[in-house]
């Protein structure tokens, strides 16, 4: 199976819970979070989108509303509004932005399909950039891995090579899948 080898990873700061979204949280507590996550961190690249969390939250919030529509139109059952954001196979930019906290590695094939969508880079900046993003679920994922001539490595690859990244979105409460997550740092 292709998606035997395959992992997502979610990275966290060392100053954050992983595997939270700070979208999930009412409005107000949302910004006194960002608020006080921005004000503690004020050099670390991860939290300068709270620092502007007035521009950050619309659209973030207009993003997600995007990427739930989407996902829900092509079959998806999403138990959550807001994903929880992880990248396939990881990303050591991403790992050095959130200052090389902990790092979440779930296998792919123990996420339900169901529950899981793709996109090439992050949604939000692809969003903002082109107007649209392209989402995948994991039968048109494995497709598109298993159509491309190379491995499923080399797929990763091309994709980061224009997107840096295939960003995934976990739409269901991720205590469905701990047993499978390995926990580093």
């Amino acid at each position: 199976m292709i998606t035997d080898d395959l992992y997502i990873v979610n990275y966290c700061h060392p100053s954050c819970v992983p595997l939270k979204n700070i979208m999930r949280l009412p409005k107000e507590e949302a910004f006194a979070l960002a608020y006080e996550m921005a004000q503690q961190n004020k050099d670390t690249t991860a939290f300068y989108r709270f620092a502007d969390f007035e521009n950050y939250y619309p659209e973030r919030l207009k993003t997600d509303e995007l990427l739930y529509s989407q996902f829900v139109k092509m079959g998806g059952k999403a138990t959550e509004k807001h994903p929880l954001s992880f990248v396939l196979q990881g990303s050591e930019y991403l790992n050095e932005w959130f200052g090389n906290g902990t790092v979440t590695k779930i296998p792919l094939n123990s996420i339900p399909d169901n529950c899981i969508s793709f996109t090439y880079g992050d949604s939000m900046a692809v969003h903002k950039k082109q107007g649209e993003f392209t989402m995948l679920t994991k039968d048109m994922l494995i497709k598109a891995i298993f159509d491309y001539d190379g491995s499923a490595i080399d797929f990763i690859r091309h994709i980061s090579d224009k997107f840096y990244y295939i960003e995934v979105q976990v739409w269901c409460d991720i205590n469905c899948v701990d047993d499978y997550a390995e926990v580093l740092k």
